[in-house]
């Protein structure tokens, strides 16, 4: 009989990435889809994920055949390396602002904290990466798990109190709706597939499947890091999908229209019970400090990547974070609301992700760099017709916004 101790060796890189496809920030746009159009736009929800995987596992593959990851390429790479440099620190920063408004707002739902004070309580999250690395890659991969465990529970909690009808789930997760074609929810349609996709994520992805390197033959790790992206990514397509579905079995059913996180919450109580509620606000908690520790985390990977040392990527982390942070605290003081700030953050990273993806397509398709990794003609084309769909979709978005 064959052991299962290689497989779980190899599991790990997909399921950090994960988080950030169920950050706050899909929440929001998930729960509004579900709210306002029924289980219609579960489709997109799945759409989304099966591009998300190939992205990621293009990403995978890079770090694999390569040994070095996505930032390290472009800095050997390209010329233009600063300017793909700071954008990339950008991004970092609208990541993070977007995953630890999250925390803050769970836990302003949960313990009644102001959002300010909330807010800078986040930073504790950074504490954690830095104590947690002394003992190894494994047990921050552990820890991330463990808060998307937390997550989906929930969500299995809040999908059993909802009671959505199962033949209508599968029908609609798996075929397309002709409510697409009317224009506000093909928009949000749009939203749900663009905000799927996030710099942070590749670069992440590509530097932490490094650790399995020297395991086994490159093809053996690869084998298994697509497995772990199908494994992960799977995952977070099952929480989107809950987080639409219980927005449309609970408050489309009731002819309610959520477009906020707490709206959501206060709303659930009377609807579901308190315990619906806290297992929602829990799952935000979780959704956000997860994120949030993978956002900081990539944060490091591209500093490394880019200018080497890991004694660098650890002092921009705290940076990094507070970059984020100023600006969201003096918002939050002014009165701005939550979902604002996440919505830009979406805007920033809309403008990012042509320097990301146009790299990954171009990269893995070079034979002198992949060998026999490198992009069949199909994957070739799928990889820079991906590419440019988001890329369009987002800048799509963004005039629309």
């Amino acid at each position: 009989m064959r052991s299962r101790k290689p497989l779980l060796r190899y599991l790990g890189p997909a399921f950090l990435v994960s988080v950030g496809y169920m950050d706050p920030g899909n929440w929001a746009t998930s729960l509004e889809a579900g709210s306002r159009f029924g289980f219609s736009l579960l489709f997109v929800v799945t759409l989304s994920s099966i591009l998300a995987m190939f992205l990621q596992a293009l990403a995978a593959k890079l770090g694999v055949a390569t040994g070095q990851d996505l930032a390290e390429h472009m800095r050997a790479r390209y010329r233009a390396w600063p300017l793909l440099f700071a954008v990339a620190l950008v991004a970092m920063v609208a990541t993070d602002l977007a995953e630890f408004m999250g925390v803050a707002v769970a836990l302003n739902l949960l313990l009644g904290l102001p959002l300010v004070l909330a807010a800078w309580l986040t930073a504790l999250d950074v504490l954690l990466i830095l104590y947690l690395e002394r003992f190894g890659f494994r047990a921050l991969e552990l820890v991330v798990l463990g808060f998307v465990a937390l997550v989906a529970g929930a969500y299995v909690l809040e999908v059993a109190l909802a009671r959505p009808e199962p033949l209508a789930l599968l029908r609609h997760a798996f075929l397309p709706d002709p409510t697409l074609a009317h224009p506000g929810a093909l928009y949000l349609a749009l939203g749900i597939l663009g905000a799927t996709v996030m710099p942070h994520n590749f670069f992440l992805h590509s530097a932490q499947v490094k650790t399995r390197l020297g395991l086994a033959p490159r093809e053996t790790v690869y084998r298994y890091a697509f497995l772990d992206t199908i494994l992960g990514l799977g995952g977070a397509w099952l929480v989107n999908g809950a987080i639409l579905v219980v927005a449309a079995a609970v408050f489309h059913a009731e002819g309610l229209v959520i477009a906020d996180l707490a709206e959501a919450y206060r709303t659930l109580t009377p609807l579901l019970g308190p315990l619906a509620a806290l297992a929602f606000a829990l799952a935000l908690l979780a959704s956000g400090l997860a994120s949030s520790t993978t956002g900081t985390l990539a944060a490091q990977r591209v500093v490394e990547g880019f200018l080497g040392g890991r004694a660098q990527g650890a002092r921009i982390r705290p940076l990094v974070r507070l970059a984020a942070m100023l600006p969201a605290s003096l918002a939050l003081t002014l009165g701005l609301p939550a979902m604002g700030l996440i919505v830009l953050s979406q805007v920033v990273l809309s403008f990012a992700l042509p320097f990301v993806l146009f790299p990954l397509a171009h990269l893995t398709g070079r034979r002198d760099l992949m060998g026999g990794f490198a992009n069949r003609p199909l994957v070739a084309l799928l990889a820079w017709g991906s590419a440019g769909g988001v890329v369009l979709l987002n800048l799509w978005l963004l005039a629309r916004t």
